[in-house]
């Protein structure tokens, strides 16, 4: 029984020790994506004019259940800070106005 609850807590270990080096790699390769994504021009800062954020923000809106409110507010940050970052989540860091405007309360306002 000693054994076995020894060998089960080693695999515990394990499996979070690739879980963790998993996670540090993803965070990684994101970074390197927003890296990438800065460089070449494509977001970031002023990369778009003010008549692409209902597309930009269609596409950044398109997977997520509550598409009304993000659809209003990624447009009301994307007039302001003339970008809206890739993906559907995330990746704020490509564009630091979206990123760091917040609420009243201090979370984030931008989706």
């Amino acid at each position: 029984m000693a054994k076995l609850l020894c060998v089960m807590l080693l695999a515990l270990l394990a499996i979070s020790m690739v879980a963790t080096q998993a996670s540090f790699l993803l965070q990684s390769v994101w970074a390197k994506e927003a890296e990438y994504h800065l460089e070449s021009g494509k977001y970031g800062p002023g990369s778009l004019k003010s008549y692409q954020c209902p597309s930009e923000c269609t596409r950044r809106c398109s997977k997520t259940q509550y598409h009304k409110p993000c659809m209003f507010f990624c447009q009301k940050c994307c007039n302001k800070c003339l970008c809206v970052p890739p993906g559907f989540y995330g990746n704020k860091a490509v564009c630091p106005c979206y990123n760091n405007w917040k609420t009243k309360r201090g979370g984030p306002k931008c989706p």
